[in-house]
């Protein structure tokens, strides 16, 4: 069995897993999980199959990622857990309630709705895809091959991120390339109509974002009768970026209030 990696802050206290989003990482939120443990938690920057340094997998699906947090979580020992997830991860967050209600006490998603998303990072893809490391001997040479299919320097900045050193001059991806650049079905996906879920919630959007419209909200109570709704300000689809201070203030005002904090 195949157990995805981790890194794991606070020593006690009720476990809380961080689901990153996609192309991401869970060490993108190191930061967030710093202020968290101060707060009392245990918590968990879980890295998603073929993301980080966990496994590859040529499977990949909603279900599939939630059944990977059902063995991390029984690998873990934990339960009665609080999920925060991003964009993917929210959307993993959305299936664990919905179809292993028993595992979660409560979650929280950042700008994504339960509905079906069409294809758009593709051009993203293709860049990365062709990113072609016997030629890139440095993270600038990666950033300007980069800049040909990707013109915002902070998506480039946080894509680059996924750059290591496999070996003594020789950098890579810790994505694997080959699964996602063909994932966008399966990352569209939204949720099955008879998918529901009491759990107290908090779906999060962020104001310049078109992730999560107006014509959203009665989705999300359809599918969440008891989830909260929110907007971060200033702040676009990354809004844990944009405006951390209020990302973090909101979502910690929403735990204390839910008894959770």
């Amino acid at each position: 069995m195949n157990i995805l990696h981790s890194l794991i802050l606070g020593d006690q206290g009720e476990d809380l897993l961080i689901l990153h989003g996609f192309l991401g990482m869970g060490d993108n939120w190191k930061t967030y999980a710093k202020r968290l443990t101060a707060y009392g938690y245990r918590v968990h920057l879980v890295d998603q199959r073929n993301h980080g340094r966990s496994f590859w997998d040529s499977n990949f699906s909603y279900s599939i990622m939630a059944q990977d947090i059902i063995e991390y979580c029984s690998y873990h020992n934990l339960n009665n857990i609080l999920v925060l997830g991003h964009s993917m991860g929210g959307k993993v967050a959305m299936h664990l309630a919905c179809h292993h209600f028993q595992l979660l006490k409560g979650f929280i998603v950042a700008d994504i709705a339960p509905k079906k998303y069409d294809p758009h990072h593709q051009q993203i893809l293709n860049g990365l895809s062709n990113l072609d490391f016997d030629k890139i001997s440095s993270r600038a040479i990666a950033d300007e091959n980069l800049s040909n299919w990707v013109d915002d320097a902070s998506t480039r900045q946080f894509l680059l991120k996924n750059l290591y050193w496999k070996e003594p001059g020789k950098l890579g991806l810790r994505i694997n390339i080959d699964v996602l650049k063909n994932a966008s079905e399966a990352i569209g996906k939204g949720l099955d109509k008879d998918a529901k879920s009491n759990k107290p919630c908090l779906f999060l959007k962020g104001q310049n974002s078109d992730y999560i419209t107006d014509n959203d909200h009665s989705i999300i109570k359809y599918h969440f009768p008891n989830a909260d709704q929110l907007l971060i300000t200033k702040s676009g689809h990354w809004l844990h970026a944009e405006n951390p201070e209020e990302f973090f203030r909101v979502i910690s005002d929403w735990l204390k209030k839910t008894s959770f904090l």
